[in-house]
């Protein structure tokens, strides 16, 4: 099992090349399932979770192709034949996104199977609002041995209000609409950049959507929709994980071609904690502004401030000044690397969804264990100024995210690697 050992004390000074969002990448596959046309796109992240989304589309008859042509992050999906609508366990097991392609399935084929999905253990994330927007839609859904089942002849427009705000539920559902017969209204929706670039695609596939990015989305049905290509945003938390690099080695680092509209809760907060920073149209630098303040944070759906960023905040909040309360509103178990932070010297408390952070107090190198996506960059993030060589164990998780995240750091001055590399070597 992949482990780092990270040696702590280098300011980060360079520039890191953003890739594009696996949080965008994901659903813009799963929406390849709506046409039998071939569906191209663009900056896709080589990232564990996007090679889960391949196999699945393939052990549904799908042809995928990652690195299609000459470009390495182009991918190519064609599902003409979907010759067994199935989410299998076995493959979505570590993938909550599988959901995702219950819609589309529906939608296409009158029939999905998906297995319950798995992946980060950061708290439950209900898919029961799938299921009753599906079932508002004239879908009828059985749930045994682990699967759900839904059948429909066609998908009926409806008019449907989300209990709670939900990334996956809009995104999964909009996918179900645009091939249902008449309209569909919905309200409360996510409005986070991952459900535009989502939105953007099925437009150029011939599907007929206003509102998305807003809390009411309209769509109008349509009997078959066609291939088409589309770029994937660029990731903005992997944006946010690295201006907190570069903010708590006290660096100069310049990270490029991310979307800085994207991220404007995060510079606002890291500007609040007196980090020095210069935003162009698709770069954002960040400096030393010497002295961290401690600064609260909160959770909200998007645009507050993202729980994906939560636990690097975290990470940085033990070099501030002060005391930094950080509440977490999404999930919620997601204070698990708290302990291993803790290991490392930090004084955090938790309280419910609270977690109280005493800051400057100097880390310590020591044996971590990662235990999902955030956390295991919340610890590299802690072990870039931590006194010694930071163990950490069970990094699979940030590669399910993260597109050579150690190559990137090594790049801008980290002493970074996987366990059996030497230091300045491959």
């Amino acid at each position: 099992m992949d482990k780092f050992v990270v040696r702590g004390g280098n300011p980060l000074l360079g520039t890191i090349k953003i890739s594009g969002a696996k949080n965008s990448a994901l659903p813009c596959m799963a929406a390849a399932i709506l046409t039998e046309d071939e569906v191209i796109l663009e900056n896709v992240p080589q990232v564990r979770d996007i090679e889960t989304e391949r196999r699945l589309l393939e052990s549904m008859g799908a042809e995928v192709e990652l690195g299609y042509g000459r470009a390495q992050h182009r991918t190519r999906i064609k599902c003409a034949v979907l010759s067994d609508p199935v989410a299998k366990y076995e493959i979505v097991k570590t993938m909550r996104a599988s959901s995702l392609v219950l819609g589309p399935l529906i939608a296409r084929t009158g029939i999905a199977r998906v297995a319950m999905p798995g992946g980060c253990a950061i708290g439950g994330r209900p898919i029961d609002l799938h299921i009753k927007g599906l079932e508002a839609m004239g879908a009828t859904i059985t749930q045994e041995h682990g699967y759900l089942e839904a059948r429909a002849d066609r998908l009926k427009g409806a008019h449907i209000v989300f209990d709670k705000i939900t990334v996956t539920g809009t995104e999964d559902l909009l996918m179900a609409a645009v091939l249902a017969e008449g309209e569909t209204l919905f309200e409360n929706c996510a409005r986070e950049p991952e459900v535009t670039d989502l939105a953007a695609l099925l437009i150029a596939m011939g599907a007929n959507i206003t509102g998305a990015g807003t809390s009411t989305i309209r769509v109008v049905g349509t009997q078959k929709l066609h291939g088409a290509r589309h770029r994937i945003n660029p990731d903005r938390i992997e944006a946010g994980t690295f201006l907190i690099a570069g903010a708590i080695t006290g660096g100069d680092l310049n990270i490029d071609g991310c979307n800085p509209s994207h991220l404007g809760s995060v510079l606002a907060k890291l500007d609040q904690c007196g980090v020095r920073l210069d935003i162009g149209d698709e770069s954002v630098r960040v400096r030393s502004g010497g002295e961290l303040r401690a600064t609260d944070v909160l959770t909200e759906e998007y645009p507050g401030f993202p729980t994906d960023m939560q636990a690097q905040y975290m990470a940085l909040a033990t070099q501030t000044d002060g005391i930094t309360v950080v509440t977490e509103n999404i999930f919620e178990n997601r204070f698990m690397h708290v302990q291993e932070l803790n290991r490392m010297g930090a004084n955090i408390s938790v309280s419910g969804r609270t977690a109280t952070v005493r800051g400057r107090y100097p880390l310590q190198s020591a044996a971590v264990m990662c235990s999902d996506l955030r956390a295991s960059a919340s610890l590299v993030l802690a072990a870039l100024v931590a006194d010694g060589e930071t163990i950490l164990d069970r990094v699979y998780h940030l590669d399910r995210g993260y597109e050579r995240f150690e190559e990137k750091l090594r790049g801008v001055g980290a002493q970074i690697r996987r366990m059996g590399e030497v230091f300045g070597k491959k």
